[in-house]
């Protein structure tokens, strides 16, 4: 924000009042396709995603292999099976046929705690008390997914609290940040964007020991998502279903639909969720450092992936932003403060 020129302030704020006044109405109108989709879903047969991957888990539970498995249940629901990426990777199967869903419950709650630990802590020494008491508490309110019952079979909520537990260790301490964000996109490779991101900042930094590691993971894992590709052309037979592709156009409206259903602005009148699901990317912007610019741009760039790519029933994508998206309402103040600052114009020297 203070990179702004002067007189700009103003400009700034306006259209992101006028973004939050959009986003009210957007979200009612999304709201209204996601229910015809579903309903039209419902009238050609499909089921839940949910009741797949819950299938499929008990199914490995009893000793079948997953590839067989995944593929055939994907038949029973209409699902496709080509590409690949529209097939998940074992790695949610497999671990909850070791310890169960509710062992999955488990480590979703503490992931939660450890996200609200981690966010009070990532900002010691550059924010005030408030700002970081702001940013622990809406860490737990805006990862309450956690707790929901079908978290141990959602890819996207888990990857999303690693993603964001992720994010909020990597300035301390990015080795640790890195395993974890391994474990992300390994349970969802839509997650691999976040990697190739750091890869790239690292890179601008002249962070060479950091960057060599980042390289040296998403090659490991492009490998093993390879191998991945290999075993679902094998299991899957000739008039499996085809995805259509991911070519939505759908626009901003969707990545913010999506944030408004994963999260507790699902529980608020539209008039007060839609600028609440604007304003945390105002605060990210408003951080500035290491953190600040690597989660704007995360996010930012996701949500415009989403907006060209994702199609209405892909809003559950913006799981991957929980609960971290939210940490930047604890900076709004400051970026309005800094914006209003920046809203007068310098007067000439006499």
């Amino acid at each position: 924000m203070r990179l702004l020129p002067r007189g700009f302030g103003w400009a700034v704020l306006v259209l992101v009042a006028l973004a939050g006044i959009w986003n009210a109405a957007a979200l009612q109108t999304r709201d209204s396709a996601h229910s015809a989709d579903i309903a039209e879903r419902l009238e050609r047969g499909d089921r839940v995603d949910m009741d797949m991957y819950r299938a499929v888990q008990a199914r490995v539970a009893a000793g079948e292999d997953y590839y067989a498995a995944v593929t055939d249940e994907h038949r029973r629901f209409g699902f496709p099976t080509s590409p690949s990426v529209a097939v998940r990777t074992p790695v949610l199967a497999l671990t909850g046929a070791w310890w169960g869903a509710q062992g999955w419950r488990v480590i979703a709650a503490i992931l939660w705690a450890a996200n609200v630990v981690a966010w009070w802590r990532a900002f010691a020494g550059t924010a005030n008390l408030a700002e970081r008491a702001g940013a622990g508490a809406l860490a737990g309110l805006f990862g309450v997914i956690a707790f929901m019952p079908e978290i141990a079979f959602s890819h996207e909520a888990l990857a999303g609290l690693l993603l964001s537990l992720a994010l909020g260790l990597r300035q301390r301490s990015w080795p640790a940040a890195l395993l974890v964000v391994t474990c992300a996109v390994a349970l969802r490779e839509l997650a691999l964007p976040f990697l190739l991101l750091w890869s790239a900042l690292s890179v601008f930094g002249k962070r060479w020991r950091e960057a060599l590691a980042v390289f040296a993971t998403i090659a490991l894992l492009l490998a093993a998502f390879a191998l991945h590709a290999v075993a679902v052309a094998a299991a899957s037979l000739p008039g499996d279903t085809v995805s259509p592709g991911w070519t939505g156009l759908i626009g901003p409206s969707l990545p913010l639909y999506g944030i408004h259903v994963t999260t507790l602005l699902q529980t608020l009148p539209a008039w007060l969720a839609g600028p609440l699901g604007v304003l945390p990317l105002l605060g990210w912007l408003a951080i500035g450092g290491r953190t600040g610019t690597f989660a704007a741009g995360w996010f930012a760039g996701f949500m415009a992936f989403v907006a060209i790519f994702a199609r209405q029933e892909n809003f559950y994508w913006m799981a991957l932003f929980v609960p971290a998206y939210g940490v930047g309402l604890a900076f709004v103040p400051r970026a309005i403060g800094d914006l209003v600052r920046r809203s007068a114009v310098p007067t000439a020297m006499s």
